[in-house]
């Protein structure tokens, strides 16, 4: 089990950072309502820049300690379930707005690993 938990923790940590830090200006079909990038995505469901400060904080933070939990399991637990509480929150988002349940994907799925990481 030991190594499909830390190809996991790898797919979840990459994914994380790649759209907070390589595409959090770049336009994606996965974005909710219409925006174009982070920022139009957090406006369109009605939150305050200073929440997409604290939850991509919280992710990057959720992400690097996976990787961290390569070498120190301890930390794997708490930030895979961290990490499914924010990706509900996203699915929330998403249906809030009336976005197609496609929209969500990418979120239910990175629920769905940390939910299998954090039971493994």
């Amino acid at each position: 089990m030991n190594s499909i938990n830390i190809i996991l923790q790898v797919i979840i940590a990459l994914g994380i950072l790649n759209v907070w830090f390589l595409r959090f200006n770049t336009a994606s079909e996965w974005r909710g309502g219409k925006a174009k990038n982070m920022r139009e995505e957090f406006d369109a469901y009605g939150l305050p820049e200073a929440v997409m400060y604290i939850v991509g904080f919280l992710k990057v933070l959720c992400a690097v300690l996976l990787l961290v939990g390569i070498w120190a399991p301890a930390f794997v637990t708490p930030a895979a379930g961290i990490l499914a509480v924010l990706m509900l929150g996203a699915i929330v988002m998403h249906f809030k707005i009336g976005d197609p349940p496609k929209k969500s994907l990418p979120a239910g799925t990175v629920l769905l690993l940390c939910l299998v990481l954090a039971i493994l």
